[in-house]
């Protein structure tokens, strides 16, 4: 991958948003494979395409680029709250890449997929909807919280301005697939457990480690009242799917 961006591009354009625009986009397009099969490229979708900007011909895979200077931060900011709500929930959800970059240098600093089965509507959040004197009053847009979002679900293409093995991304997503096709609440499940285990910190936690984040999962899911029996619940499957390994007497070991 060439990190750095074409600046000729963005001549015959005066607003930053535009020349953000062109620059990073066709950065894409002519950089990136496709992080699903491998593929050498992926193809750009018309301008105001709703659901997507980049597709793979080979898997059919689609991708959504957000891009920003700087850090990426903790919350990308996005647009519709309920459009979003829609589309996390529906079969066409694109996967993710998110570019930052250095508007001095006109380069890539990091270039991060998240795939689109990592998106339930707890990752987004509701911002205060425009007053009555806007010229939109009453729209409410979103914010993405990458932090709701478990490390196996923010695959790195590039990383502080070092590209990553493709074998190695490929890889990678490919250990997710185990959520692929599942419905919203199996993978809310999941993905709380999931977020759990990282807070733990360890490379072998407990069955008591988990179990102390009790209150704060009965917070998010306040009609089950079997908190401990779902736990010990997605600890089976996520067991199945070869993303945790049982050591024994009560104690797991992350395998991915």
């Amino acid at each position: 991958m060439n990190l750095q961006f074409n600046p000729n591009l963005a001549l015959k354009y005066t607003s930053p948003s535009q020349v953000a625009r062109v620059l990073t986009e066709n950065w894409v397009k002519y950089n990136c494979y496709c992080p699903s099969c491998g593929s050498d490229k992926i193809e750009e979708y018309p301008n105001n395409k709703p659901v997507a900007d980049f597709y793979c011909n080979n898997c059919l895979e689609d991708y959504e680029l957000k891009s920003k200077y700087g850090k990426l931060g903790n919350k990308i900011i996005d647009g519709s709250y309920l459009t979003m709500i829609e589309r996390i929930q529906s079969e066409s959800n694109p996967n993710f890449l998110f570019l930052t970059y250095d508007k001095v240098k006109l380069s890539v600093n990091d270039f991060i997929l998240i795939p689109k089965h990592f998106f339930v509507p707890e990752i987004i959040e509701k911002r205060k909807p425009l007053s009555e004197n806007a010229r939109r009053a009453g729209w409410t847009g979103c914010n993405i919280n990458l932090m709701n979002i478990p490390s196996l679900g923010r695959i790195y293409l590039i990383k502080d301005s070092i590209v990553i093995d493709k074998e190695k991304v490929v890889n990678k997503l490919s250990k997710t697939v185990f959520l692929k096709n599942k419905n919203i609440e199996f993978k809310g499940w999941i993905l709380d457990i999931l977020n759990c285990i990282e807070k733990i910190n360890k490379k072998v936690f407990t069955l008591k480690d988990i179990y102390k984040f009790e209150d704060e999962l009965k917070l998010k899911h306040p009609f089950n009242n079997f908190i401990k029996e779902k736990i010990r619940q997605q600890l089976q499957l996520l067991r199945n799917m070869n993303v945790i390994e049982f050591k024994g007497s009560g104690s797991y070991k992350m395998i991915l």
